[in-house]
């Protein structure tokens, strides 16, 4: 015989229950609708990079009169870019990350009816434009928007918002990278200040996940985002070189999110001068690299190519490194939407692979080969600038499909993210929401 009280706490486990359930079923469809639009992202980008390399090629071939349309595209791309973020989403501009961890906090708006169209049509305009950009901040900002706009759409009460948010942060990773894993892990270790951990919630998120990734592969293909070799285990005599290349990512973190800083903070100042003006400096400073060198703009995929397949000499690739870490800090500078994800994991191919070239000389017993370091270079410039050590390692693993590599990835990212933390570097997404926050704050 159940007692009056046991009969209503049975109702009320009951309806917790169908309500869980619910959550599941939403963040299936939250993967599903992330899944198709990072499709579509994916797809139109791929489109507008080749017409971009084609008025490049007809540009180089064609004489310097020809010239006049890489920079035009690259004026019109940026400021029109630039024109919509701030005219009608100013949330929209950069990576979207931050923005995302302070939806969870509730401090920060989010308003998927005019974030959702505009962060999509300027990202492909910026992003297409030649800015060293990536389309992984953008994807991640959309996705997340979508869980929103599912929460609403359906009235679902307000303490599902936190949940199907995260799944949609997570379904935007997976999406853009082909990397399931590491959009769930994401979500877990970068923002687990602002998600909200309970069994339900982390089965949400790696439901969309999943979700997003099938949707994705199935669209675009399964194949790994970046095609290189896949190495054997590497020699335990040789571990120690991981050490010290995470000890060279330390400092190398700590410079790239100064510089970021400060040059937003700077741009600060030039918040006043005309879109169009802006646009044409950007436009033509980007348009004049990328004629002269066009491994040196865009979001790297095509230069992380090159670089694996031993195309540049080792001054080259120094002064690749070089410039494409100015230009990555110039381009997020700018205001327009684009992520950071992209352009450091190609700094980090270049510098593994130029790592991996100074080594393997004097230990050529020890250095198989130096994509080895490439594939490492990739998760230690993430662990030390993003302070995320399990989302780097996750990210290079499955982007590459070097599974193998999990142990030198392990030494490489706690090395990088350790010794950063200990020099006073912060989490670089925590620093631009904190830059926000004080930047939005009402002036009395």
């Amino acid at each position: 015989m159940l007692y009056p009280n046991s009969w209503k706490l049975n109702q009320r486990l009951i309806k917790t229950d169908i309500q869980q359930v619910k959550l599941l079923f939403f963040a299936l469809i939250v993967g599903l609708v992330a899944g198709g639009v990072g499709a579509v992202f994916r797809l139109t980008l791929t489109s507008i990079d080749f017409f971009r390399n084609r008025l490049y090629d007809i540009g180089s071939k064609s004489g310097f009169i020809m010239h006049i349309w890489p920079v035009l595209f690259a004026i019109i791309g940026v400021s029109t870019a630039l024109f919509l973020v701030k005219k009608f989403a100013p949330e929209a501009s950069g990576s979207g990350v931050h923005e995302i961890e302070g939806a969870l906090d509730e401090t920060r708006p989010m308003r998927w009816k005019r974030v959702l169209p505009i962060k999509f049509i300027a990202s492909l305009f910026s992003l297409g434009s030649g800015l060293l950009l990536g389309r992984e901040g953008p994807t991640i900002q959309l996705a997340a928007n979508i869980g929103k706009m599912i929460k609403d759409i359906f009235k679902q009460p307000d303490n599902e918002n936190n949940a199907l948010v995260s799944a949609g942060a997570a379904a935007g990773l997976a999406s853009a990278f082909n990397a399931p894993f590491a959009g769930i892990i994401f979500v877990i270790e970068e923002m687990h200040g602002h998600f909200r951990f309970n069994f339900y919630s982390v089965a949400a998120i790696m439901i969309a996940s999943g979700t997003a990734d099938f949707v994705v592969r199935a669209t675009i293909g399964a194949s790994p985002v970046i095609q290189m070799t896949v190495f054997t285990s590497t020699s335990l005599s040789g571990l120690w070189l991981f050490i010290v290349l995470g000890l060279l990512y330390s400092v190398v973190g700590l410079a790239y999110n100064k510089l970021l800083v400060l040059t937003l903070n700077f741009s600060r100042y030039f918040s006043k001068i005309p879109i169009i003006v802006v646009g044409i400096f950007v436009g033509l400073i980007i348009a004049i690299i990328g004629i002269l060198f066009p491994e040196m703009i865009g979001g790297g995929y095509t230069t992380i190519s090159k670089v694996l397949a031993h195309s540049f000499s080792l001054k080259f690739l120094i002064i690749l490194f070089i410039v494409r870490m100015l230009l990555s800090i110039f381009s997020y500078g700018t205001g327009v939407p684009g992520g950071i994800f992209a352009p450091l994991l190609a700094l980090g191919v270049i510098s593994g692979m130029l790592f991996g070239n100074i080594v393997q000389p004097y230990f050529p017993e020890l250095v198989s080969h130096p994509g080895i370091f490439a594939i490492a270079g990739m998760a230690g410039i993430f662990a030390s600038t993003v302070r995320a050590s399990l989302t780097g390692l996750v990210l290079a693993v499955e982007m590459t499909s070097n599974y193998e590599m999990i142990l030198p990835l392990i030494i490489t990212t706690v090395t990088a993210s350790t010794v950063t933390s200990m020099l006073g570097n912060q989490p670089i997404y925590s620093t631009l929401l904190k830059r926000t926050l004080e930047n939005t704050k009402p002036k009395d």
